[in-house]
């Protein structure tokens, strides 16, 4: 096992504040809290991008928003649209999602298209970009086309899922896209890491970012385990699976 810090952990967090019903005073003060823990970026919704980057642009922390979301099924041109108005609006990161239906119809030359053109429009302006696949909808064969899209795309993380479909990340899924991509490009955990002990299981099988709604509670655990030498990364051979999906 690895000894890690909180700072650590908050460093993998994308705090998440996609809820549909979030009023602008709540998006406020989740945005004030993930820079107060010092977490690695806010995902917020489209129209919120503006409000985010005004409180987060001298925080460290970094502003990102959604493309195509929840279902990947925006038309590329819109796509690209969106992602060229978010990084205007302050966007440091991009999470688009994989045209989901074209994908499971076999149109991968589309796909790939649409990866590709969301990458460069990013790319031209300096941002990175993470590919959601919506793994509950793959199979394991699925998932490593989808991530072989992403590489010849140049995308820079594989993400597991919106958090809208039934089941979000799975450890046997990111095992599979941690080998399915090379080192250079990034892991995703979204949907189901709401623990700390589910933080260090998807870092133990390296991932490097996780989207998060429980933060403050996670990293108070994280500053006392710190504190008693008890903040852990497990080693990758022991780790099961999340706890959503265990209880």
């Amino acid at each position: 096992m690895n000894t890690i810090t909180a700072y650590d952990i908050a460093q993998m967090i994308d705090h998440s504040l996609l809820n549909p019903k979030f009023t602008r005073e709540e998006v406020e003060a989740g945005c004030r809290l993930a820079a107060e823990y010092q977490c690695a970026t806010v995902c917020v919704k489209p129209c919120d991008v503006e409000l985010a980057y005004g409180i987060l642009k001298n925080t460290g922390v970094i502003t990102t928003t959604v493309i195509g979301f929840p279902h990947g099924s925006n038309l590329t041109p819109v796509k690209v649209f969106e992602t060229e108005q978010a990084v205007d609006q302050g966007c440091g990161e991009i999470d688009m999602v994989m045209n989901i239906g074209r994908f499971l119809s076999g149109d991968y030359d589309l796909v790939l298209e649409d990866i590709t053109a969301v990458t460069r429009a990013a790319h031209a302006r300096k941002v990175l970009v993470k590919v959601i696949l919506e793994n509950f909808y793959l199979d394991p064969l699925g998932i490593k086309k989808a991530c072989e899209l992403c590489v010849h795309a140049g995308a820079d993380y594989t993400k597991t899922s919106t958090g809208y479909a039934p089941t979000g990340a799975k450890i046997a899924d990111l095992r599979i896209m941690r080998a399915s991509t090379p080192p250079s490009m990034k892991v995703k955990a979204a949907g189901g890491v709401r623990l700390l002990d589910d933080a260090l299981a998807v870092r133990a099988v390296g991932v490097s970012r996780f989207g998060c709604t429980a933060t403050e509670k996670m990293i108070l655990e994280a500053r006392e385990r710190e504190a008693a030498g008890t903040l852990l990364v497990p080693e990758e051979k022991d780790v099961r699976e999340l706890a959503y999906l265990s209880s």
